[in-house]
């Protein structure tokens, strides 16, 4: 049977359309694969708040940053863990990125028309030893228009290929299988589904409408991670995490299932790491979901109390914003699935974000005016609308008040008012001073040294409980999944590797479905800005490596 196309490629999220302009540039001739509607091309990236992980980038260096490769690789190795024997690939991928991120990647980037809010933000801050895990620096580079901004250029480039005749791009085809002759991956098979005008991000139908079967030199799987399947998510849970929450809320659309990686498993393909995953404490519940259990994360600075169900602060150093795995494994151990973030009006001001595009217009819509507006007075709009609207926030004038309605929230007595306030007061006490042994108000002292965080992110530090500052307000945070840090494992070309380290000829995979590179080049923990630079690396380098090796 003569091939369909020289390469297909399995998801037309970001890694997929990476890997699809990579050939094009290459004339090599592609079927672009994906079970959603059309609607949906570009996939989670679109949805993303557009953060890039760079290192000794211009911006830094603008804002007095002083960043290095080798301070980059240090807080990525100290972070990761790496401590398996299949880390093997795995770290090289980290080394390999990190080159990337301290290399060429802000001036391809550049090229791509890809640009950046000026001010860098600082996330994961670890708050450990100089060896432990955490960003040493700022280096979180938001996107200027955020995630769509980022799937923009490549959208564009498989378009114009699409319009040259070379890339042929099917939605509603779902793969179910890989093809092999001999021992090589020459094609996959699988389903069409019905058509569907659902808009981008909601679920769409299932039903079957017909199968397909295509045929190519090679297949590069791009088809993303597990979020969205809670039973796939709490089949692997980590153990040292605790046992699985009761309830999970959803950072990414219903799509994002999973399913290929059992594809590629009964083809040979060895998957490893599967108990490595990246989901966050600080989730709420959408007020106007999109996708089902549809949640949002807060991106917040270090100023709030974090307390968990009983009213307890979480310890050194789990401060917003510090050690999102560290919180969620503490909260996990307290026997219950969610904690509050305790702050007042002037904080959330300054300090409350919503990840995701959609959550950002001003910036999304890459309006300098709006963004300006920061720095004025009030809450961004969507954070004033949650304030109103969602169903996770409590604002009262006084700590009694906002007690009795967080014990109201949750149906169960947990926290006593006095014991709570005795809490605050002792934390209000350390803003006296310049200096005291409060750790949180030291962090936020230390943050505003940092010019961005002073000029746009953290607050002045105050008494929480000042009237002058209030009202108070209190967010139940949950835990929302979003990304898989393990995956199919690769080597440095998108390779899929058997187990036992042998490739497995005619196929390669690239993005969240290979643990952003190697099968988990994050390790147990991820830095932040590396999701997205993930796909764009590996997919580049797998569609590349493709190219290079078809006729």
């Amino acid at each position: 049977m003569s091939n369909d196309t020289d390469v297909i490629v399995v998801g037309a999220g970001l890694a997929g359309l990476v890997a699809t302009a990579e050939l094009i540039d290459a004339g090599r001739r592609v079927i672009l694969l994906d079970q959603e509607p059309e609607a949906s091309l570009g996939g989670q990236a679109f949805w993303s708040f557009g953060g890039l992980f760079l290192v000794d980038s211009p911006l830094q260096r603008r804002l007095g940053i002083r960043d290095s490769h080798d301070l980059a690789l240090q807080d990525w190795l100290g972070s990761a863990g790496f401590d398996r024997e299949e880390d093997l690939w795995p770290r090289r991928w980290a080394e390999a990125y990190v080159d990337f991120a301290s290399g060429e990647k802000y001036a391809w980037l550049r090229e791509q028309g890809v640009g950046f809010f000026p001010l860098v933000q600082w996330a994961e801050r670890g708050g450990y030893l100089a060896t432990g895990h955490g960003n040493s620096v700022p280096r979180f580079h938001v996107t200027w228009g955020t995630g769509p901004a980022v799937v923009e250029p490549f959208v564009r480039r498989v378009r114009a290929g699409e319009q040259r005749g070379v890339v042929t791009l099917r939605f509603r085809h779902r793969v179910t299988g890989l093809t092999m002759t001999n021992g090589v991956v020459d094609g996959v098979h699988g389903e069409v589904l019905e058509p569907s005008s659902v808009e981008r991000g909601r679920p769409s139908s299932r039903v079957v409408v017909s199968e397909f079967t295509l045929k190519t030199q090679a297949v590069i799987v791009t088809s993303g991670g597990i979020g969205g399947n809670h039973e796939l998510v709490r089949r692997n849970w980590p153990r040292r995490l605790g046992d699985p929450p009761k309830q999970l809320i959803s950072g990414v659309p219903d799509h994002v299932d999973g399913r290929m990686l059992d594809v590629i498993a009964s083809s040979g393909g060895h998957l490893i790491n599967s108990d490595r995953m990246w989901h966050y404490p600080e989730g709420i519940r959408n007020f106007a979901p999109i996708w089902s259990n549809h949640a949002i994360r807060i991106l917040c600075g270090p100023s709030p109390l974090w307390l968990d169900a009983r009213g307890q602060r979480l310890p050194i150093p789990l401060f917003p914003g510090f050690d999102t795995l560290g919180a969620l494994q503490h909260i996990l151990s307290t026997g219950y699935d969610y904690s509050w973030f305790l702050l007042n009006q002037r904080i959330i001001e300054r300090e409350i974000a919503l990840s995701g595009s959609e959550q950002n217009p001003d910036l999304t819509g890459r309006s300098i005016s709006k963004t300006l507006s920061r720095v004025l007075p009030g809450a961004p709009g969507p954070v004033e609308a949650f304030k109103k609207h969602g169903v996770d926030f409590l604002v009262r004038k006084t700590l009694p008040e906002l007690v009795q309605e967080m014990n109201a929230l949750t149906g169960e007595e947990l926290i006593e008012p006095a014991e709570l306030e005795r809490v605050i007061v002792a934390r209000d006490r350390q803003i006296t001073n310049p200096f005291g042994k409060d750790a949180q108000v030291t962090a936020i002292r230390g943050a505003r040294a940092y010019l961005g965080d002073r000029l746009i992110r953290v607050a002045r530090p105050h008494r929480l409980l000042d009237p002058a500052a209030g009202p108070l307000i209190a967010v139940r945070l949950s835990i929302l999944t979003r990304k898989t840090l393990g995956g199919v494992e690769t080597d440095l070309s998108g390779r899929v590797l058997r187990a036992g380290g042998r490739p497995l000829p005619g196929l390669f995979a690239a993005g969240e479905v290979a643990g952003f590179g190697g099968g988990g080049m994050h390790g147990y923990r991820a830095l932040e800005g590396a999701f997205l630079g993930g796909c764009l690396f590996s997919g580049r380098a797998a569609g590349r490596a493709v190219a290079r090796n078809v006729l």
